[in-house]
């Protein structure tokens, strides 16, 4: 794919005025978090709803190695990190946070937020 092509693919999929990117962990090689049912269901509700969602990006991934209460998703530029993020789960962080900027703070298990060059992290 030619530079110009790729451009314009990342612009049509909003990146350059994106607000927030989640990451699902869903479809393992080898499911250890949740089932592999689970995962899936949770993916494919996550993809119908952030349909209509300008400015919000969803990436799927294999794992995310935190193979416990899953699926696990993690909402960054925030860097905040979800437990048992099923379609129920996943509906309420998509109204509050990732539209609202509010964490679901009963799912959240860990923070860790990115941040810009030369900036130090934020005090814990």
């Amino acid at each position: 794919m030619g530079e110009a092509k790729l451009e314009v693919k990342a612009a049509a999929l909003g990146i350059g005025s994106l607000r927030r990117h989640i990451f699902l962990c869903a479809d393992q090689a080898e499911p250890k978090c949740c089932t592999r049912e689970e995962g899936l269901c949770a993916w494919e509700y996550l993809k119908k709803r952030l349909r209509t969602e300008p400015g919000i990006y969803r990436t799927k991934v294999n794992c995310l190695r935190l193979c416990e209460q899953g699926p696990i998703a993690v909402v960054y530029p925030d860097g905040i990190w979800y437990r048992g993020a099923t379609a129920e789960v996943l509906e309420r962080i998509v109204d509050e946070h990732l539209i609202g900027g509010r964490p679901v703070e009963e799912h959240v298990f860990a923070r860790d937020p990115l941040h810009g060059p030369g900036q130090p992290p934020e005090p814990r």
